[in-house]
């Protein structure tokens, strides 16, 4: 009976598929820009998996300038995240957000486990030929305020809040930047 949880969500309706989120897509509003159908599942964990930032073949992004999240197989890591159930015709979207055509990130299908020790396999995302490269701070904080939004565990939250930024200094996108705003009011 311990995989009962496990049955329940695959059977899941077949219009619908379950994203394992690690980066900027932890923030509700930032995953609801262009996935407005993403309800939230649960927070999961991801075992033998270390969380990098990098530039995909050495190129900074152009929408975060600096590096960007992306999963590497490291026995006895692990990484925290959240899983969203989404309508498939939001599929195209989230591939297009993650690169998928230019090559930047690889789909993948992960195993991931709830706080209550349930298996899910969701899909997510790799990007295979990177180079290390700290995050811009931006980055950096839309990621935190989804993992404190989402409640992420607290160790998580601390190692995510001690990853150093690079040091830009300029603006990002103007609805990234709204949603920055936004989140620094709400916890003033």
């Amino acid at each position: 009976m311990a995989d009962s949880g496990c049955e329940n969500l695959r059977s899941q309706e077949a219009g619908s598929f379950l994203y394992f989120a690690y980066g900027s897509n932890l923030l509700t509003e930032r995953i609801h820009l262009r996935n407005p159908s993403a309800a939230f599942v649960g927070v999961a964990r991801l075992q033998d998996f270390k969380l990098d930032f990098g530039n995909f073949k050495g190129k900074t992004s152009e929408t975060w300038h600096g590096g960007i999240a992306t999963i590497f197989q490291s026995p006895g890591d692990e990484v925290w995240g959240v899983v969203w159930k989404m309508n498939k015709s939001n599929l195209s979207s989230l591939d297009n957000q993650e690169g998928v055509k230019s090559g930047t990130y690889d789909p993948i299908e992960v195993n991931v486990y709830t706080q209550e020790g349930k298996k899910i396999t969701c899909r997510s995302y790799q990007m295979k030929s990177y180079e290390c490269a700290p995050p811009s701070p931006q980055y950096k904080k839309v990621i935190c305020m989804g993992a404190k939004e989402n409640g992420l565990p607290l160790e998580y939250q601390k190692k995510l809040n001690a990853v150093e930024p690079n040091d830009y200094k300029g603006k990002v996108s103007e609805e990234i930047e709204d949603i920055i705003k936004k989140g620094e009011t709400k916890t003033r």
